[in-house]
């Protein structure tokens, strides 16, 4: 881990903040606001809430949070430098200026700058970066890179290792790459309220009702080639190219940015979204990006590969309280919670079946002997409940083996969220199975040993005061 620096508190300052704190790093802010504080702050309770739920392993311990009165004072020691003040030029020369002045020699300095290519803002005698992020930091992995072939390699490098997706864009243009997309489509949105064919409501609900769900897995192009169906993409280009000179959008014409076309925008978004506060919207927004994101994490896709890909990154403890090995840490993610505010049942059974297909893993039985046609199946299951989990909470899974033969496992998985004793545990009896057959076989000889090894270094840890399964 090391030392970020971040100067200018906002918005994505702030998240930048909350992306480094929470996996590890220690992290200096500069921000002449006086409310900053209270406003990290927030948004560092939401990315706690938040980010922790995308993995089932725990992130690393999270690292000191420093509010400096200059510039100078955040900067010094840093390993990373981001500037994410204002999109005014001259402000961020000057800011720059003070940065290169007292940063340590080399060091990564990346600008937040949705628009501003490196070239201006290096041409005062800076050395930055473009290091633009998307809203919330915290959550969303893309990172766009633009800059001297070095310093962003350093710096995809250090990104990948906080759990983001580093794309380095191949030479400088304005607004990078992906807002200027983002501009073409907001463009075309303007125009449709304007000329009362659509509200802000109803543009955002064609999105997030359609091609949003698409774009959040595939993106634009991949898309379009499943629509090109068996023939693909150039199927598709041959069936819609011709509408590229129809006149669909109005692209290249910019509705004219007066005091009725804002209050027009700012009446329909406050008659859709005024009900609930910023903090609100964030916390709904999180909620429903942890839940997308988690799901794309089970195929890989998106931004669900670079959950997976961090995870895997992510370091797991050898024992647990009891002695035990450690099968499962995770923080409890929103998505687990019901309206009772606490882990319903389903989620037990979840995590249950992660740290035995993780005990699985370390007796020998993993992805290799699967596709080898052996496994473990789950023949029955009982939960006993000791304490509530909340939204939140770290649970860290302990694995016992109460008995086996090798066709049989009797495991018993206890769920500790930091008391003495356990928060619940989930008593599993798993049969080995020939997959080709369907019938219970005895595993392969070192699968077999390994088994019976744990049995045999678990059979001097207490038991629980009653069981069920083989009673």
């Amino acid at each position: 881990m090391g030392r970020a620096a971040i100067v200018g508190g906002g918005v994505i300052g702030g998240g930048w903040a909350a992306r480094f704190l929470l996996n590890g790093w220690d992290v200096a802010i500069f921000d002449p606001d006086p409310e900053a504080g209270r406003k990290i702050g927030e948004v560092l309770a939401n990315a706690r809430r938040s980010l922790p739920g995308l993995y089932e392993r725990g992130l690393p311990a999270e690292g000191s949070l420093t509010f400096c009165a200059t510039v100078e004072e955040t900067v010094a020691g840093a390993d990373w430098v981001q500037e994410s003040v204002p999109e005014r030029l001259d402000l961020k020369h000057r800011v720059l200026a003070q940065v290169m002045a007292a940063a340590p020699e080399g060091v990564v300095i990346g600008s937040s700058t949705s628009g501003f290519k490196p070239s201006e803002l290096n041409e005062k005698g800076a050395t930055a970066i473009v290091a633009h992020p998307f809203n919330p930091v915290y959550l969303l992995p893309l990172v766009e890179l633009v800059g001297e072939a070095d310093r962003t390699a350093r710096a995809a490098e250090t990104l990948r290792g906080i759990g983001m997706f580093p794309l380095t864009v191949r030479k400088e243009i304005d607004a990078h790459i992906a807002d200027r997309f983002l501009e073409a489509v907001w463009r075309e949105a303007l125009w449709l309220v304007k000329d009362g064919v659509a509200t802000t409501e109803e543009i955002d609900e064609a999105i997030r009702m359609g091609f949003g769900l698409r774009w959040a897995q595939m993106g634009m192009f991949e898309t379009y080639r499943i629509a090109g169906g068996e023939a693909g993409m150039r199927h598709f280009m041959a069936q819609f190219g011709p509408c590229l000179t129809w006149p669909w959008t109005k692209l290249m014409d910019v509705p004219e940015f007066n005091d009725e076309l804002v209050d027009l925008i700012a009446g329909q978004s406050d008659a859709q979204s005024g009900h609930r506060s910023i903090r609100e919207l964030e916390r709904l927004r999180d909620d429903n990006l942890v839940g997308i994101m988690r799901a794309l994490k089970r195929t890989g896709s998106g931004a669900g590969g670079v959950i997976r890909d961090h995870e895997a990154r992510l370091p797991l403890a050898e024992t647990g309280p009891d002695g035990l090995p450690v099968t499962v840490e995770m923080q409890v993610p929103t998505t687990y919670v019901d309206y009772n505010g606490h882990m319903n049942e389903a989620p037990y059974m979840e995590v249950s079946a992660r740290a035995s297909d993780r005990f699985m893993e370390m007796i020998g039985a993993d992805a290799a002997y699967i596709a080898g046609g052996l496994s473990y199946f789950t023949a029955e299951n009982h939960i006993r409940y000791f304490s509530e989990i909340d939204i939140g909470d770290r649970i860290t899974v302990t694995t016992q083996v109460l008995g086996g033969d090798g066709r049989k496992l009797h495991l018993l998985n206890k769920f500790w969220t930091g008391g003495e004793t356990p928060a619940a545990t989930v008593e599993t009896l798993l049969l080995h199975v020939d997959l080709s057959t369907r019938r219970v076989v005895a595993p392969r000889a070192d699968v077999a040993e390994k088994a019976a090894a744990m049995a045999a270094a678990h059979a001097g840890a207490p038991r629980p005061d009653r069981l069920v399964i083989g009673r």
